[in-house]
């Protein structure tokens, strides 16, 4: 560690305790000063570009309040403490868009933010088909869409997908993004 640019905890306090859990931290700044920051707490996430066994992409088409609308966007959602990161992403596909798949390999991670506590991981499912329904639980409400590989490029890069990072982390490892 580059201790010139380390912060030294001072204290923190939960700021607010909803679905979203925020502390407030105060640090010390390697000049003496200190500073507080909101740190979004939780734990980790997966997400999953889902491949049907035709090569198509399977994607969850929802509302999500930040955004206020209606989005297509990766399935996938919180890892349960002590769960398997490919276990939770298969889960999670099931859950959102009734789809199985035959494997899920998961191809990285990355923080949330910097002013967050919540690791994400992005995974790739293949062999997907669809099993059931979506499960329509609590106040999650969404339909499977799916969308060729160009098309999905395109959505990717068109800005209006919450996990961008892991859909680019899962192309990439796919060798879909061109050179």
């Amino acid at each position: 560690m580059d201790d010139a640019l380390e912060w030294t905890p001072v204290n923190s306090a939960e700021a607010y305790g909803g679905f979203i859990r925020i502390e407030s931290r105060q640090y010390r700044l390697p000049d003496g000063r200190d500073t507080r920051w909101d740190v979004l707490l939780g734990g980790r996430t997966v997400a999953l570009v889902a491949l049907t066994e035709d090569g198509r992409v399977v994607l969850a088409r929802q509302f999500r309040p930040g955004p206020g609308t209606v989005i297509d966007e990766l399935p996938g959602g919180m890892v349960d403490p002590g769960e398997d990161i490919a276990a939770a992403g298969a889960r999670e596909l099931l859950e959102e868009t009734g789809y199985a798949a035959t494997s899920v390999e998961v191809v990285g991670s990355s923080w949330l933010a910097g002013f967050s506590t919540i690791r994400r991981y992005a995974a790739v499912a293949r062999g997907c088909r669809r099993v059931a329904d979506p499960s329509q639980a609590g106040d999650e409400f969404s339909r499977a869409v799916e969308l060729d590989i160009a098309d999905f490029v395109a959505h990717v890069r068109g800005g209006e997908l919450t996990d961008a990072d892991s859909a680019y982390r899962c192309l990439d490892s796919l060798g879909l993004l061109g050179a």
